[in-house]
């Protein structure tokens, strides 16, 4: 089996372009090893058809995140709840938000993001379940996000000091942001615990239409002994089903 697995989102393509069922099967059958953001009612499903889930929402929400201390007690609260979930279920990983800036200093989101997932990090540990802190962009998707480049968040990894503690590497979001992704991602993999992908522009498939070299990125990664899941977060411009397989074969030949 490869040392990186793949992993497809649920909100990509359900409900707007699959039935539950039908992307539970026909993920299964492409040859994916998990699912990313389902929703609870739909993990027996999953686990029925033998896919782990990769990754869930850790906390709520985007806008309101870690780096705002008055969040702190909900979120550290929300934390504990699903890491008891996820070491049930053996999910992989629990996705945090930085939150939107709202005037802060870096240096002042900095603190409060590491604060809070210092508090949590001791819980993540004793369930073997990883804490990512995702990078998204601020400049089309998500306007003053605070994690919005890598050194940030590798700062607040490396301030809070937690094997169990990682980034969120989303290669979409940082292609808009930084570009460089090669050498930004293999100077980052110590901190890194989980990767995204989509096309740019767009966040359509990983395909010859958008600028982003999916071939030498995910060389570049397996270059660096990653070991967990690269999770496609796309949307298919064409048949759900053949893009799921398109994207999983395409992908294999360099994992």
């Amino acid at each position: 089996m490869p040392s990186i697995q793949q992993a497809v989102a649920w909100w990509c393509f359900v409900p707007s372009l699959m039935t539950p069922e039908a992307f539970v099967r026909a993920v299964a059958e492409a040859g994916y090893a998990a699912i990313d953001l389902a929703p609870p009612a739909y993990w027996p499903l999953i686990a029925e058809h033998g896919l782990a889930l990769s990754a869930v929402g850790g906390h709520g929400s985007i806008a309101a995140g870690l780096n705002q201390p008055d969040q702190h007690a909900r979120i550290e609260a929300e934390l504990r709840a699903v890491i008891a979930q996820a070491e049930q279920w053996h999910i992989a990983n629990l996705i945090c938000f930085a939150g939107s800036r709202g005037g802060l200093s870096e240096a002042q989101g900095l603190a409060n993001t590491a604060d809070c997932l210092a508090r949590v990090a001791p819980a993540a540990e004793a369930a073997g379940v990883n804490l990512v802190l995702e990078l998204l962009n601020s400049k089309v998707d998500h306007p003053d996000y605070q994690a919005d480049h890598t050194a940030w968040g590798a700062a607040v990894i490396q301030r809070v000091g937690s094997p169990r503690v990682k980034l969120l590497y989303d290669i979409y979001h940082m292609q808009i942001m930084e570009g460089d992704l090669i050498r930004t991602l293999t100077g980052a993999q110590a901190f890194i615990g989980h990767y995204h992908t989509a096309g740019n522009p767009g966040r359509h498939d990983l395909d010859l239409d958008q600028e982003i070299h999916y071939p030498a990125v995910l060389r570049a990664i397996a270059a660096t002994g990653y070991s967990g899941y690269v999770a496609h977060e796309f949307i298919p411009k064409g048949d759900p089903v053949q893009a799921l397989k398109q994207t999983f074969g395409d992908c294999a030949a360099y994992l």
